[in-house]
């Protein structure tokens, strides 16, 4: 321990020589912080800038504070790893496929990330969302179109930045709709107003630009119209006063026609009613006004005033929650009219609220709430608007349909600021906790020095206790100071670290440091905590979970459908109860609506059974045993949307070899590619797999999934690579996948060897039925690549008989160099002409499968048949090298040679 040197005479103040611990008062010290020798200065204020340097000195190369540092550089490096571990991704989210997000749209903004979605219904009292009505849409992979239609990414990838997207309003022309909303710009931090065009119903959108942007915040852009033209009204209190505009080139050009009160109103709206028109806004600036509590109504002849305040004004100034600021558009149904309103209760735009006008005069109004009928998301922040919805607009078509806009937030107002101020608290907490550990361990020995404490220069002399009794609050700080230096002390005394409870404690402080310190990593850089969906040139869709399960798994089904259900494109989940007494769907907990369908028969060829009940194209089939995040299936269906042909999963398998054997996962990376997916865990179309797998071709592959109780999903690759010559699995990497089987001891393949061994039978017989899959192979990478064994860049098939119906090895050739192909002619062609130069066809005299499609009647014992192909491949001048047919060149029918193509195409039907 160090000592200082500071002293001084009652009678004249000069310094003399006199030890003094950093603790020291009338009582004993209770702790000491190293200071070296101080050599005494001539000058005062010298003096004291040397003491101050020493002090720094000293207490930096301190044990104690060299153990508080060490401390937060051990749970930074922890915090760190965990922010890495599950924070940090490896693939970036877009909005169209090859295309990032706008570089300078759709920050994070503390008001929100607001999106609109389209809802229809019979009434204004029955919308549903457009995902429920199963509105389809082929292009750009959308089956079906689900909510939200237009983010900040629609307008941001449109070259107009922004932030966020709400506040929505409808116009409609005939069959077209126009949709006016607020738009956050990502660079002047102000609301525009954004118009975009849709002619299918809102399904999709075509963003138009922006059609009012003026210096100051313009938000709620009501549009109506009024003998024959079309106004706008948006709200423009920053600017003091609401303004009329007037559409001059609709929907893009408009002009100011009149300000029509000089009050800072928000979110108003005009409506003629009873013959008169109300105007309804909120005046937030009034003295004793209630912020998003108050309304207030005006009334006139026309909806360019002079407008009247009504009687009863302010109609509302209650709590925010009540819904007095209006919510979007008023509406007439059945004869009454609805006003919406805004319940900002819990956050700003909680909720919307319906209220019908029972009474509207010029001296009173009375209104009364009535249920939305509107069911709440309840996937949490994994919906769009699963926190929060503030504006709706509701119309009539002319075809009797209702249709709204609606916007939603998954995320309240203000989450940013809030996660800051978490984040900041927890790591906080973490110095506490280093404190703590450094006293436990004998680290620390004093919490504050006295030198830190006002007045104080070392040894108390008649001088300084003068000061100090002048002083009282300088007094209580080092009492108090004097007292909190003696808890290292207390602690150690009462907690002694070689006895259990002393560990048990220790160990105890440990990993709450470590739970504080991923806590507040978690905050900082793990985002709102929402696994959002990941949209595809600009559109979201859904799909079908699919899970097969008996009741010996009833726990491990359970975990399963709390989990992802919550996930955010998950449209319903579909329970194949294969053995046992099946649950209630009331026993699950679940977000999205549970079916069970109970079998006859306890087959693994379940699974791929044709169901009426599926409602999208997508399906996940997903065993019950597999955990993983929903933002790793988000990234699974949309890998799946831009490769819908194929099966995209996340367990890949590489099969080759002689005999072929099946090996894991760890063969497939060990030689860098696979040619197979397995479907415990993998996106489909469900209209082509089952289609395949209870086709005609596959009754004896499923006789053998039956007899071994094993192989149906490596039968399903076998058909999907039978039906076509490229690609036809994609693999997904997922952050982490956990097996829950092991935890409930009811797994289906425990005994690893003997799994494999049946599976190693069913890739024999399997290629003996469709053909072997082992020329197939495809690099993690996505790149295809030729199986070991290829030479020159050539394909000869081991046993040509085992290669019917089958489009095995096309995918490893390279299009860049010519390709060598001997194959027998009962193999696929057509789909190889892209990359073939040199064709030598042997056994001509056998039937042919072309994939997708079988021209076995077209091609059995007729040679003459077999021309439309070699045509096909002449069509090409300067391309094809050579074609022989059993070693001779063909001769070229008559009436072939003038459009080779055409006559291919009359030959063989379409390809």
């Amino acid at each position: 321990m160090g000592v200082y040197e500071a002293g001084g005479n009652g009678s004249n103040g000069t310094t003399t020589a006199t030890t003094c611990n950093c603790c020291d008062m009338s009582l004993r010290c209770w702790c000491r912080w190293k200071f070296g020798n101080h050599q005494q200065q001539q000058q005062p204020q010298q003096n004291h800038h040397n003491l101050l340097h020493q002090r720094l000195v000293s207490l930096v190369f301190s044990s104690g504070f060299m153990f508080f540092l060490g401390c937060l550089v051990l749970y930074g490096s922890i915090g760190m790893f965990y922010g890495w571990l599950v924070f940090s991704k490896p693939y970036s989210r877009s909005t169209n496929v090859g295309v990032g997000l706008h570089s300078l749209g759709c920050q994070e903004d503390n008001e929100g990330s607001w999106s609109i979605g389209v809802f229809y219904g019979d009434s204004p009292f029955s919308l549903k969302p457009i995902e429920a009505v199963n509105e389809w849409r082929d292009e750009g992979a959308a089956w079906p179109v689900a909510n939200p239609v237009v983010t900040c990414a629609s307008l941001s990838d449109a070259n107009f930045p922004s932030n966020f997207v709400a506040d929505p309003f409808l116009y409609v022309q005939g069959d077209t709709l126009f949709l006016f909303y607020e738009t956050k710009n990502s660079i002047t931090m102000q609301g525009d107003i954004a118009v975009a065009k849709s002619t299918d119903k809102g399904a999709t959108w075509q963003q138009l630009g922006i059609a009012l942007d003026e210096d100051w915040h313009l938000s709620y852009p009501y549009v109506f119209n009024y003998l024959g033209q079309i106004y706008m009204m948006p709200e423009s209190s920053q600017k003091g006063e609401l303004r009329l505009y007037l559409a001059l080139n609709f929907p893009l050009q408009w002009t100011l026609e009149k300000v029509l009160i000089k009050k800072p109103l928000v979110d108003s709206f005009i409506i003629n009613h009873a013959g008169i028109y109300w105007l309804f806004g909120s005046d937030h600036s009034g003295f004793g006004t209630r912020r998003n509590g108050q309304l207030e109504i005006w009334y006139s002849s026309s909806p360019f005033g002079p407008w009247k305040p009504h009687k009863k004004n302010p109609i509302y100034n209650v709590d925010k929650s009540v819904g007095a600021r209006n919510g979007g558009r008023p509406f007439v149904y059945d004869g009454n009219l609805y006003r919406v309103g805004q319940d900002c209760g819990e956050t700003y735009g909680r909720r919307v609220r319906i209220f019908k006008v029972e009474v509207i005069t010029k001296d009173d109004y009375k209104e009364v709430e009535v249920p939305l009928g509107f069911e709440e998301p309840n996937k949490g922040r994994n919906a769009w608007n699963g926190a929060r919805y503030h504006h709706l607009d509701v119309q009539h078509l002319s075809s009797g349909k209702w249709i709204a806009v609606m916007d939603g937030d998954r995320v309240p107002s203000g989450d940013p600021v809030h996660r800051f101020i978490l984040g900041s608290a927890s790591l906080a907490a973490v110095t506490v906790v280093a404190v703590v550990l450094g006293v436990l361990l004998g680290a620390v020995k004093c919490i504050i020095p006295l030198s830190w404490c006002a007045n104080y220069s070392g040894k108390r002399n008649n001088a300084l206790l003068g000061r100090e009794r002048s002083n009282l609050f300088s007094s209580k700080v080092r009492r108090f100071c004097s007292r909190l230096n003696r808890v290292p002390l207390c602690v150690r005394g009462k907690i002694k670290l070689y006895t259990w409870a002393g560990k048990l404690v220790l160990a105890v402080t440990i990993v709450v440091g470590v739970a504080l310190m991923c806590t507040g990593v978690k905050y900082f850089y793990g985002g709102n905590d929402a696994e959002e969906a990941y949209p595809l040139n600009g559109h979201y869709s859904q799909f079908t979970l699919l899970t097969m399960t008996y009741d010996a798994r009833l726990w491990n089904l359970k975990m399963y459908v709390k989990h992802y259900s919550r996930c955010s494109s998950v449209k319903e989940i579909i329970v194949v109860w294969n053995k046992g007494r099946p649950p209630r769907s009331s026993d699950l907990d679940s977000a999205v609506p549970v079916w069970i369908r109970v079998e006859d028969q306890n087959s693994l060829n379940n699974r791929f059974k044709r169901d009426p009940m599926l409602k999208t194209r997508a399906v996940l089939e997903l065993d019950d045993d597999i955990m993983m995040t929903c933002d790793d299936i988000e990234r699974g269906f949309n890998v799946w949307r831009q490769h819908p042909d194929r099966i995209v999963g996340f367990y890949p398998r590489l099969i080759s070899g002689s005999p072929l054997k099946y090996r894991g996962e760890k063969y497939a990376r060990r030689h860098k590619g696979y040619n197979m997916i397995l479907t415990g865990a993998a996106f489909m179309d469900h209209t082509v797999a089952f289609e395949r797998y209870w086709s005609k071709e596959a009754k004896a592959g499923r006789e053998l999934v039956d007899r071994y109780f094993n192989c149906e999903d490596v039968l399903l690759n076998y058909l999907y690579a039978n039906a076509s010559s490229s690609q036809t699995v994609e693999y997904v990497r997922p952050a982490w996948a956990i097996d829950t089987s092991k935890f409930s001891g009811v797994a289906i393949s425990r005994n690893t060897n003997v799994h494999y061994k049946i599976r190693s039978n069913c890739l024999l017989k399997f290629s003996q039925m469709y053909g072997s899959i082992a020329g197939r192979k495809w690099e993690f990478d996505g790149q295809a690549k030729t199986t070991q064994g290829q030479k020159q860049q050539s394909f000869t098939p081991e046993n040509p008989s085992q290669m019917r119906n089958s489009g095995s090895g096309h995918q490893g050739f390279s299009s860049d160099k010519a390709i060598d192909l001997v194959m027998g002619a009962n193999f696929s062609v057509l789909e190889l002409i892209p990359r073939i130069r040199r064709v030598h066809i042997q056994n001509i005299n056998h039937s042919l499968f072309f994939a997708p499609r079988s021209f076995h009647e077209l091609f059995t014992n007729h040679v003459a048949l077999h021309f439309p192909i070699y045509w096909h491949l002449l069509a090409r001048p300067g391309q094809i090298d050579d074609v022989k047919i059993d070693g001779k060149s063909p001769i070229i029918p008559k009436g072939l040679e003038s459009d080779p193509l055409r006559e291919t195409e009359r030959g063989m039907g379409a390809h």
